[in-house]
């Protein structure tokens, strides 16, 4: 028997070590965010009251978790700057169904079909649209690059972010630029298929070990990928490392432009960066190599049985 917690949800290691304590049984915490790092970067905790209550409970959850399993290196850089100890630590990052999500051919292809983008470059971002995702910027290069005519830059996700998007897209006089819902998730293969590039977004303030699961998402799709990115953080480091797509500066309507059209202009490429994504995601984020992992890790905590002598 053991305790398996998944943070987000720092109260909880509470009870857990209660628990953990009555039944003599270990914990292992699985780290999906930092908190509260991440939540006071952005903004959304500013009471210094608060802020400290979360990081004492950051450090009792550390403290009282015999093994932690962290999603990237990045994680990993964190902890251990916060003295934890490096034994403790154990990298598994998230996986993803390469069997659901795989390349598809374009054509026939329902997104595509519906949204009128037969014989268009797509450039895709779908996904969170909110504090950390500069969309704006996108829309912006999009603009300046009104002068390739088959060029579809495409949105998808929450109703409510799309319609603030909408106006600023209308205010741009972006045409090259279309919005849409997010799709069923049955549906989902086919959408990230009617794309040539996926792209993924982050500010240029973004905490640097943020891991958007999208990558591992667009990497096994085997389509090409543009990260508007800090360079220094675990987004770059994890898309450079998979050779599946281009890294550029982020908040960078110009860069993000020139690599779109670099991409445009050179779709051998294109179809490289998409292969060398899917041999990647195969080989690091499929869900049964994950598995493998998580159960390694689960039966090293297992208490060893007591021979018999020891009993006597």
């Amino acid at each position: 028997m053991l305790f398996f917690l998944t943070i987000p949800g720092l109260p909880v290691c509470v009870p857990a070590a209660i628990l953990s304590w009555l039944y003599r049984t270990p914990i292992v915490l699985n780290l999906q965010d930092i908190l509260p790092d991440a939540a006071v970067h952005v903004g959304l905790i500013r009471n210094p009251k608060m802020i400290r209550l979360f990081t004492w409970l950051e450090k009792f959850a550390y403290k009282t978790a015999r093994k932690i399993s962290v999603i990237s290196d990045g994680f990993t850089e964190n902890l251990l700057e916060k003295k934890v100890p490096k034994e403790k630590i154990i990298e598994i990052p998230n996986w993803v169904d390469i069997n659901f999500i795989k390349p598809l051919e374009k054509e026939d292809n329902y997104f595509r079909k519906e949204n009128n983008l037969d014989d268009k470059f797509v450039v895709l971002y779908s996904g969170n649209i909110a504090l950390t995702q500069p969309l704006e910027i996108l829309i912006d290069a999009a603009v300046k690059l009104n002068h390739l005519d088959n060029l579809a830059v495409v949105i998808v996700g929450k109703q409510e972010a799309l319609e603030r998007l909408e106006k600023y897209s209308c205010g741009k006089k972006a045409t090259n630029v279309i919005l849409k819902p997010f799709q069923p998730r049955h549906k989902l293969p086919e959408m990230l298929a009617a794309a040539n590039v996926g792209m993924v977004m982050q500010k240029h303030n973004v905490i640097s070990f943020n891991m958007p699961s999208k990558i591992q998402v667009l990497l096994a799709s085997g389509r090409a990928i543009i990260a508007s990115v800090p360079t220094n953080g675990t987004a770059a480091k994890a898309i450079e490392k998979s050779g599946g797509g281009l890294v550029i500066p982020p908040e960078d309507s110009q860069a993000l432009a020139s690599a779109i059209e670099h991409l445009y202009r050179n779709p051998q490429l294109v179809k490289s960066l998409g292969k060398r994504g899917r041999e990647y995601a195969k080989k690091v984020y499929n869900f049964e190599f994950i598995l493998d992992r998580y159960e390694e890790l689960l039966l090293s905590m297992k208490k060893p049985k007591k021979k018999l002598n020891e009993l006597l």
